[in-house]
């Protein structure tokens, strides 16, 4: 146990060692995650077509971010306060903190699989979806949405292992996840033809295995914290602590997918080549965003360590090498995705005018993702201190609301790909420079450690 508690502790030791160690098993999770979408994209595209691509990536994705993606991004409250109580060596409260957390995400999925089974009809009309995509993104959505309580567990649990130290186990699962995803997608969709269907089940499927395999990591013994029936269900200290910063992480992560679903109806608007070539720029440059979070969750589960137990030298470390990690391998992702654009999307599609118009999407953001380094740490920096106010406050205002009144502005004037594009870079910009200002003023540093009782 002293060897194991050794490698999880994130307080001591070297800090852009560990935060790089503990960074790559989430990165190489990530990629492997987006590695599986290009595939899934390769399927759908290949054996099914452009129709039933659009269905899959175009609104369909923009509502399960909406829905889902509030939800999965409370985990990140939970994880907080998982680490913040690791890191001062409050283990007696673990477990509690633990069972509370799955307890409410098992619940949430519950209640978003009745949402979503019977809103989907509604929310796609909603979005404006194109009706050559309506009947396979009402059925793709309904079969998703089913999985979804497994979804939510299996976040969570991530999140729970990652905020103890172990970003290696996530990583296992979800490598096993993303493969027995792939064979039954080419068994459902190719061999059965189940189109569209084929491909919900096989993700349903495969979140259903990664979840029981993560909860029986969890329940085993021999280890400082486990999850046991006798802390399952809602302790009131650690859902308050968890819905105060959750709340928060949730809110920013559906602004982000409501400006979202307001471009989106945009790019309906532009056609279906248009929205196919958007939801295949999202399987490509997907591999940078994967790479940007992974970066973010080792900040932050870093940072709830050491801010936990009162090193705050480690946290000003890990600022600075954290941006010139993230800086680094933004610079060479977007190289590599820029040089092997056409060979990638040709193999994922044969529709040469989807191929064409996905290198104008992946044209205009690829070469601006450094201007997002420093929106990605520094958030994941203040959300790891359990400061979750003002980084949504500035992110929701620079980057959320000033998409949408482009669009509704900028967009509706020119109504080009180009100047809808632009309000993402445009907004990276804006947001980078508030965070900055915000904090070199320092106010976070000393008041919100979520341990203290």
């Amino acid at each position: 146990m002293n060897n194991a508690r050794e490698k999880a502790n994130l307080t001591e030791g070297s800090v852009w060692k560990k935060l790089l160690i503990f960074f790559l098993p989430i990165a190489a999770g990530t990629i492997i995650q987006q590695l599986y979408n290009a595939v899934d994209g390769l399927i759908v595209g290949r054996f099914v077509g452009t129709e039933a691509l659009a269905a899959v990536g175009g609104s369909s994705a923009q509502i399960i971010n909406v829905l889902v993606g509030f939800f999965v991004a409370m985990t990140a409250g939970a994880s907080v306060i998982i680490g913040q109580i690791y890191g001062a060596g409050r283990t007696e409260d673990l477990n509690r903190a633990i069972g509370t957390s799955v307890t409410v995400m098992g619940l949430v999925g519950i209640g978003l699989t009745l949402v979503g089974v019977i809103a989907s009809p509604g929310l796609l009309r909603l979005l404006n979806t194109p009706e050559e995509t309506m009947k396979d993104a009402v059925l793709y959505l309904r079969i998703y949405f089913v999985g979804v309580p497994f979804l939510m567990v299996l976040n969570m649990e991530s999140s729970i292992l990652r905020a103890l130290g172990d970003s290696f186990h996530p990583f296992l699962y979800m490598v096993v996840g993303c493969v027995l995803n792939i064979v039954l997608d080419v068994l459902f969709v190719v061999a059965f033809d189940w189109d569209v269907a084929g491909v919900a089940v096989a993700t349903v499927a495969a979140q259903v295995v990664n979840t029981a395999l993560l909860t029986r990591l969890l329940t085993r013994g021999g280890r400082e914290y486990r999850l046991t029936l006798r802390d399952m269900g809602v302790k009131g200290v650690y859902l308050t602590n968890m819905l105060r910063l959750g709340i928060p992480a949730g809110l920013q992560s559906s602004m982000y997918s409501v400006s979202n679903m307001i471009i989106q109806v945009a790019v309906n608007s532009l056609g279906t080549v248009v929205v196919a070539s958007w939801a295949m720029s999202g399987k490509t440059d997907g591999f940078y965003w994967a790479i940007s979070n992974a970066i973010g969750a080792a900040i932050t589960s870093f940072i709830a360590q050491n801010y936990g137990a009162g090193r705050t030298d480690r946290v000003r470390q890990c600022v600075k090498q954290g941006l010139i990690i993230h800086f680094v391998i933004t610079v060479v992702v977007s190289a590599a995705l820029m040089l092997t654009a056409f060979p990638v999307l040709r193999l994922l599609t044969p529709d040469e005018a989807v191929v064409e118009k996905t290198f104008e999407v992946m044209s205009y953001f690829v070469p601006f993702y450094f201007t997002w380094v420093l929106v990605e740490v520094l958030s994941a920096v203040l959300r790891g201190a359990g400061d979750a106010v003002w980084p949504v406050v500035i992110i929701g205002i620079g980057i959320c609301l000033f998409r949408v009144i482009w669009v509704a502005t900028v967009f509706a004037h020119f109504g080009t790909l180009l100047s809808l594009c632009l309000s993402y870079t445009v907004s990276w910009t804006i947001t980078s420079a508030a965070l900055v200002i915000y904090y070199k003023k320092g106010r976070w540093i000393n008041r919100h450690r979520l341990v203290d009782r």
